[in-house]
């Protein structure tokens, strides 16, 4: 495995247990489709919540949230799109985005975590 991507499921699952203890619940962890990935799918009473999770080290060069485009949320919609057609729900959609701060990587012993409800435009 990749360090990138160990990192990336490190940061996953940081953010999914960060949403348990703020009440949601995990529906799906790195669902993929032809169209691209959603890193989670939670839900509470309300919404089922797609999230995109962004790990970095810091936000000197740009926060994380910047790099959540036009283009990654269209592919983003797309999938969740997918996702709602094979799995209904009375749920109302939202997406977020979870930035993690970890400035030692995975060694970070309290990396920061952002959480952007409703994050796209």
């Amino acid at each position: 495995m990749k360090r990138s991507n160990l990192s990336g499921a490190w940061g996953e699952a940081l953010a999914a247990e960060y949403l348990r203890k703020k009440r949601y619940r995990v529906e799906a962890a790195g669902y993929s489709c032809k169209f691209g990935e959603i890193d989670l799918i939670v839900s509470d009473r309300k919404y089922l919540v797609f999230v995109e999770v962004k790990l970095r080290k810091s936000a000197d060069f740009a926060r994380a949230m910047e790099y959540v485009d036009r283009r990654k949320q269209d592919r983003i919609r797309a999938t969740a799109s997918l996702y709602l057609a094979q799995n209904p729900t009375a749920l109302q959609p939202r997406f977020d985005v979870i930035e993690i701060y970890a400035p030692a990587g995975t060694a970070t012993p309290r990396p920061e975590i952002r959480h952007m409800e409703d994050a796209f435009q």
